[in-house]
């Protein structure tokens, strides 16, 4: 699909998001092993979280849709049936690492997860390894390294591991898989990525405890012990963060997105927004399915560079695409750094950014780690690819709506991964 973008006179709307893609996966999963009926209103119905609703499906668990609202009919941790087919997680990772720690304590289920080619490039020891240390039998292409992955459900034993890296995918990994073992899990180290599957855990009455960065879950002792959990999965702020810097950008915009997730765990792009110089406004705050929201309100901005480093980048690592192009239109050098996750996203982000963005007349130079970006003034229109990554493909939108002339977008349809309803919203909001 491809699709023109022209920048309008000027950006006025409110906009209500779609439901949060991370908490729209764990409702799904956790609910699947509770005992009982669950209902999930405002589910992303996006491909990666449909992804998971087909996989649970074909593991004996009923999933009913009835437009933005999921039911989910679990019956107990043990409950999951062994797949008669390969599990196809399409192009989400989070559905095959979290499935992944939660089939690898079934004892005697027998799974294969795969994925479209995207997926099976990106690397996965990085939950083998540490599933592997809690007993599980996992293997795959490339020394287990790839998928499809084939897992041999087994008796899991708990432990002490130290996460090397930020990442809610493996965390929750082990955490899923600690629910089907015989002892507690000890989670250290850099525990301080997204916390969405420790609050729906807790809320669901797992004994677990988050003492600073260290973690502990102790196995429930009857398979009837996790308890269902009904909720309304609050908007998501990866798909918000587009509109904050459509608004911060262009000269004459005021969005509003409303109820926003605002766990601190994914405030990170406000956070780096603000201290570049964009007017935000936040409202009506207050707690749904336990989690923080609010309304989030972003006018045009005068934008300067900022240093995105440390412990912020796994606060934003999905909306670094376009905080690069809010850099891009920024007073001054931005720099980004630690931020080599961004290699082995959807695409090589970094290449894929960095390229676009200087195809638009930005000036970046990529390094191992991010990028250095020099703001421009005056993007210039140009034919652009998502590479099938829907953060590229809304990233060059949101550039077309800034930049003089036509952008041509090629492989739009990749929106429909995370906001399927991201076109018909750009339309709205341009005046």
């Amino acid at each position: 699909m491809i699709y023109t973008i022209t920048a309008p006179r000027r950006l006025r709307g409110v906009v209500s998001l779609p439901g949060d893609k991370s908490i729209s996966h764990r409702a799904v999963l956790l609910n699947a092993v509770a005992s009982g009926h669950a209902g999930i209103t405002n589910f992303l119905t996006g491909a990666d979280c449909l992804s998971t609703i087909a996989c649970v499906r074909a593991l004996g668990v009923r999933v009913e849709r009835n437009e933005d609202t999921v039911h989910v009919y679990g019956a107990g941790l043990r409950s999951l049936c062994e797949p008669v087919d390969v599990l196809d997680c399409g192009n989400s990772g989070t559905t095959l690492r979290l499935l992944a720690g939660m089939l690898a304590g079934q004892e005697g289920m027998f799974a294969v997860l795969t994925g479209d080619a995207s997926l099976r490039s990106r690397p996965q020891q990085r939950i083998v390894a540490p599933l592997r240390t809690l007993g599980a039998s996992l293997d795959g292409r490339d020394r287990g390294n790839r998928a499809p992955l084939a897992i041999r459900g087994a008796h899991l034993h708990g432990g002490i591991y130290e996460l090397p890296i930020a990442s809610a995918q493996v965390k929750s990994a082990l955490l899923l898989a600690a629910l089907f073992g015989d002892g507690t899990l000890t989670l250290t180290g850099r525990t301080d990525g997204r916390d969405h599957t420790e609050r729906m855990l807790a809320a669901m009455g797992a004994m677990m405890t988050v003492e600073g960065p260290t973690i502990r879950l102790i196995p429930p002792e009857r398979p009837d012990a996790l308890q269902p959990l009904s909720l309304r999965v609050p908007g998501d702020p990866s798909s918000a963060a587009f509109w904050w810097v459509a608004a911060a950008i262009h000269p004459n915009a005021e969005v509003t997105t409303t109820g926003v997730c605002l766990n601190r765990t994914r405030t990170g792009a406000l956070d780096t927004l603000r201290a570049m110089g964009a007017q935000i406004e936040v409202a009506n705050q207050r707690i749904e399915g336990g989690e923080p929201v609010g309304d989030v309100t972003v006018r045009s901005s005068r934008l300067h560079g900022a240093v995105i480093e440390g412990a912020l980048i796994p606060r934003l690592i999905d909306e670094l695409p376009v905080l690069a192009l809010a850099a891009a239109c920024a007073e001054g050098e931005t720099t980004i750094r630690d931020a080599q996750e961004l290699r082995v996203k959807e695409t090589d982000r970094i290449a894929t950014v960095a390229s676009g963005l200087m195809a638009l007349g930005a000036t970046v130079e990529p390094t191992d780690d991010g990028m250095i970006i020099s703001g421009c003034s005056n993007l210039r229109g140009a034919t652009l690819e998502s590479h099938g990554d829907h953060r590229l493909a809304m990233t060059w939108a949101i550039a077309g709506l800034v930049a003089k002339g036509e952008t041509v977008l090629h492989g739009a349809e990749a929106v429909e991964v995370s906001y399927p309803e991201f076109w018909s919203v750009l339309e709205q909001v341009r005046e």
